[in-house]
């Protein structure tokens, strides 16, 4: 590390932080005498052999040996690596990590997309001051002046070559702008502006820095919002939008609101709810997680009351199970059907959100809830649709008490005792009796092929889905492909159970479940699965549109036929 992060301020770091807050934070704590203690997250046991020393500011586990300061800690709990748990505690103790010399040349790799982006920020807001249909939409959604600006929104103009005439000056410039997201290209090559007719929102780092843009389409059009692809330094899964301008608030935030929507995060905190950010387009990751714990002691999630929104408050309690039992609290809100936080305060008030989320359920309550609600054990399906919601959700937690308490409440709600529920957490599933649905005839070869590998590894199929021209295809079951691959790109960190959980209503769920079901030959990682689908998927185009050229020349053929 030396040469990249001064010595003497890790020294100062460990010196300042509460290693009691921060291992308490993530796992539950009880105090013995002068140290705390509790059950090891880095090994399973029922009697707790790890403790935590405040006066020597370290971690250990007389069980399996674990031991560290509470930048280890954070580098073995969070998986970080060494730069990424420093920055992590620094963040915390909202401190700035000084770069020497060497770290400042390698970050310089990346400087000049950070400046065509400043760039493209420049160019936006000078855009929504000179077009007056951009400001009557902000003033139709109730945003003022004040709060465009301190979210520095702008405005990209319809023309498809704004920042290509701009900024665009040489072939080297327009590559850098393609590698920055603010360009895009076609199948022909064609070079052109990702953001046209959209209103504009900035995403900053931590530092302030633009790494992206959020843009949300004016009238009726889709995607209503579009935002820039992932980058060498925009990771959608790692940021937050609205975050940079929560954390210059001062003092330590009593908690931090998660909202799914940019306008969503202005318009509250333009009724006065600070500390309100947003994800990025994506579900709720472990990553975002982990940066909300080390930065508040209460998290609410809050989500509209229609089924969307419940959706994906399941997937953000999923990633959030694991970091719950500490000593930040984890809450969920769901607004009334057909409201959403912008609509919400606007009607009703800043003063009745704010009650509302005073009344946000807690995790365990949340979780027994949802679960009480997907679980009846009064019918014949009872048990299994506990091996799908409940078991894996349940097994997911970690052991101690938090895992007792909520494993009660779950039988209790279900009027289960713990040696009933014990049973059912450690029997196998039931052997389901009725014949296979069949696969259909009509899913050729190369199509299950496609799916089986997309379904083993979504990311994969995610990372396809960005890359690869699936509206061209044309096979039986090329319907299939493209709800499978679409919901991979939007799930973007799904595993296999998940995704195919969230086609359960999906009218082919039962054959995608036995291709799925069967095992993958010579595929053995996420980037020999990208290479896979990406050649399959073009295969299939190819074969696509020589059969579309095929039929087309039938068609002008004299007595010719489409069969």
């Amino acid at each position: 590390m030396a040469g990249r992060i001064p010595q003497p301020f890790i020294d100062d770091l460990i010196a300042k932080a509460d290693i009691v807050e921060i291992v308490g934070g993530r796992i539950a704590l009880k105090k013995a005498g002068s140290i705390y203690k509790g059950l090891c997250p880095f090994h399973g046991e029922k009697t707790p052999s790890f403790t935590v020393s405040p006066t020597r500011g370290t971690y250990h586990c007389f069980g399996c040996g674990e031991h560290g300061s509470a930048i280890g800690f954070l580098m073995n709990y969070d998986n970080l690596g060494f730069p990424e748990a420093v920055e992590a505690l620094a963040e915390m103790l909202g401190m700035e990590v000084p770069r020497t010399a060497v770290a400042e040349e390698r970050r310089g790799e990346n400087d000049e997309l950070y400046e065509l982006l400043r760039e493209g920020d420049q160019i936006f807001r000078a855009a929504l001051r000179d077009h007056p249909q951009a400001v009557a939409y902000l003033k139709k959604r109730g945003i003022d002046g004040p709060t465009a600006g301190r979210f520095g929104m702008g405005y990209a103009p319809p023309a498809w070559d704004t920042l290509m005439r701009a900024l665009g000056t040489s072939e080297e410039r327009i590559a850098r702008l393609l590698e920055a997201g603010l360009l895009t290209a076609n199948d022909n090559g064609r070079r052109y502006d990702r953001f046209r007719d959209r209103i504009m929102f900035p995403i900053r780092n931590v530092r302030g820095q633009i790494i992206g843009f959020g843009g949300r389409v004016l009238d009726a059009g889709e995607p209503k919002y579009l935002n820039s692809p992932e980058t060498p330094i925009f990771r959608k899964g790692q940021e937050l939008y609205g975050l940079f301008e929560a954390k210059k608030n001062p003092g330590k935030p009593k908690e931090i609101i998660v909202v799914e929507g940019y306008l969503d995060v202005a318009s509250l905190v333009q009724f006065g709810v600070e500390n309100t950010v947003a994800t990025l387009g994506t579900a709720m990751t472990a990553e975002n997680i982990k940066r909300l714990t080390r930065l508040t002691d209460r998290v609410i999630f809050c989500f509209d009351g229609d089924r969307a929104g419940r959706t994906a408050a399941w997937r953000a309690m999923e990633a959030a199970l694991p970091y719950g039992g500490g000593t930040v609290e984890l809450k969920f809100l769901l607004l009334p059907e057909g409201d959403d936080p912008d609509t919400f305060v606007r009607s009703r008030g800043a003063e009745a959100f704010r009650e509302l989320a005073a009344a946000a359920l807690p995790l365990p309550d949340f979780l027994v809830k949802e679960l009480q609600a997907k679980v009846d054990f009064t019918n014949v399906g009872g048990r299994g649709r506990f091996e799908s919601f409940a078991k894996p959700l349940l097994k997911r937690l970690p052991p101690g008490t938090y895992r007792t308490a909520i494993m009660n409440a779950f039988g209790a709600a279900l009027n289960l005792n713990s040696a009933v529920l014990d049973e059912l957490m450690s029997a196998p599933p039931p052997i389901q009796v009725q014949n296979p649905t069949p696969i259909p005839a009509a899913l050729g070869t190369a199509v299950q092929k496609v799916l089986n590998v997309a379904l083993h590894y979504p990311q994969a199929a995610a990372k396809a889905a960005g890359v690869s021209d699936l509206s061209a295809l044309n096979q039986p079951g090329s319907d299939v492909i493209r709800r499978v691959f679409s919901l991979a790109a939007r799930l973007t960190e799904a595993n296999s159970a998940q995704l195919l959980e969230n086609m359960h209503d999906d009218p082919d769920i039962q054959a995608l479940r036995r291709i799925g079901a069967r095992p993958l030959i010579a595929i053995e990682d996420e980037e020999a699965a990208f290479r896979e689908l990406t050649d399959s998927l073009e295969n299939l185009g190819r074969d696509a549109r020589k059969s579309a050229a095929a039929e087309r020349v039938r068609a002008h053929t004299p007595g010719g036929t489409i069969e």
